[in-house]
């Protein structure tokens, strides 16, 4: 069970990085005007992607310093999924040692 568990997490912070991934080339994409947000599926994907990453950059945010038009919350957040991932690996280790 609790390898199943350790899985699930594992999908759901996979899921995770690639919203944050696809999040930020989209808004370097729009910063950088190679898209445009005229476009009504431009937005739509800029706001939907913006609508899931900002309760997780939020405390980010809080306590990173303001560097400007720089927003590291993304770099932050990626470190804290990959960080994430190797706890919940080594647990899945342990378990199928000590379950062995």
């Amino acid at each position: 069970m609790t390898l199943t568990i350790i899985q699930i997490l594992q999908v759901l912070l996979n899921v995770a990085w690639w919203v944050i991934v696809i999040q930020f080339v989209l808004s370097l994409l729009i910063a950088f005007n190679v898209v445009n947000m005229q476009s009504n599926f431009v937005r739509s994907m800029a706001y939907g992607f913006d609508r899931l990453t900002e309760p997780l950059y939020r405390p980010i945010r809080r306590i990173l310093p303001q560097l400007g038009g720089l927003d590291l919350a993304p770099a932050v957040a990626l470190i804290a999924i990959a960080i994430i991932r190797i706890v919940l690996s080594n647990i899945a280790l342990s378990a199928l040692a000590g379950g062995a």
